[in-house]
């Protein structure tokens, strides 16, 4: 029997899998690593870069929010004067619990994924509002420029580190380039703005012993796939069924893998029922086939926000290895 390393290498690269890798079941995600994240569910705090984040009560998530002064950035043109990179933990002590972690993980098993979140272009907006963000791409493309490398920057020296404390196998990034029918910025400005800044980044990591990449966008991004393959992604988690999957299979696979098609908000809600898991779950995997797909709920990481329907889906997807395989 293939290890879930061994089954899911033949999944990417086009070989003999025994059965569908299931959801996020290979990937050994370190959430220890002191990123600065923090997660205050029914508070509003600021964070490490000074965003201002809200979780209401009630709520699936957090955001940032921008109203009243409270963005970080108010003119992009003197960004320089109030962005500062926070201090990034090195010591021993603050990466104890995720090296642990990572020495326990049997990496002939499984791949010791570290993790980074927020990516850039959501930083952009996160720092001073989405339609400020956008709009700064058309109106001070020189001050973007410069923004998203500082940026990049921050995000190198935090590599070198996470390289440095765990070796990982695989990195997991987040990063959502887009809603659910469309990228938030043209192909021509992701090409000038982001793909630099990710060809950076991931050819870093790749430079220094990481294996795999893997990118969260639950989005449509289908455009973006051939800057995704260029810069070094090498499965796309998050992927919506708005992407028309199947077409991106045929066409991109064996430069890349595609991870989702059973969209979160489709399954994993309120009024749930293992019925409706079952059905998406043998949807997506009858349409999009063995090779160079991973079905998986679309979500950012392997968890559920209403109990039992990450492991509903976990289980289908088992049950649909039995039936396709």
């Amino acid at each position: 029997m293939l290890t879930k390393k061994q089954n899911l290498l033949e999944t990417i690269k086009g070989g003999n899998p025994e059965r569908f890798v299931n959801q996020y079941e290979f990937l050994n995600i370190i959430m220890e690593i002191p990123t600065g994240l923090q997660f205050n569910y029914g508070q509003t705090w600021k964070d490490h870069w000074g965003i201002t984040w809200q979780w209401p009560e009630g709520q699936l998530g957090m955001f940032p929010v921008h109203h009243d002064g409270l963005a970080v950035i108010q003119d992009i043109t003197e960004w320089q004067k109030v962005v500062k990179k926070p201090e990034i933990a090195k010591s021993d002590e603050a990466w104890a619990s995720a090296v642990a972690r990572a020495n326990a993980i049997d990496r002939d098993e499984e791949y010791v994924t570290g993790f980074f979140a927020p990516g850039i272009f959501e930083m952009t907006h996160h720092l001073m509002g989405m339609e400020n963000a956008l709009m700064a791409l058309y109106e001070e493309p020189e001050a973007m420029h410069e923004l998203i490398d500082y940026l990049v920057g921050y995000e190198l020296e935090f590599a070198a580190v996470m390289v440095e404390k765990i070796q990982p196998d695989c990195i997991f990034h987040h990063d959502d380039w887009g809603s659910q029918i469309s990228s938030f910025v043209s192909p021509d400005m992701f090409e000038e703005f982001f793909l630099p800044a990710y060809k950076k980044i991931y050819g870093f990591y790749k430079a220094n012993g990481v294996e795999m990449v893997v990118h969260h966008s639950d989005s449509y991004a289908a455009n973006l796939v051939p800057f995704m393959i260029e810069m070094g992604i090498d499965i796309w988690q998050g992927v919506m069924n708005t992407n028309n999957i199947p077409e991106l299979i045929k066409a991109y696979g064996g430069k890349i893998s595609f991870m989702g098609g059973i969209h979160s908000g489709l399954v994993d809600f309120p009024a749930w029922t293992p019925e409706i898991v079952a059905d998406y779950v043998e949807k997506a995997c009858r349409d999009n086939g063995k090779l160079y797909f991973i079905p998986c709920q679309t979500s950012g990481l392997p968890i559920d926000n209403f109990e039992g329907v990450y492991a509903t889906v976990s289980k289908e997807i088992d049950r649909m290895s039995t039936v396709l395989f």
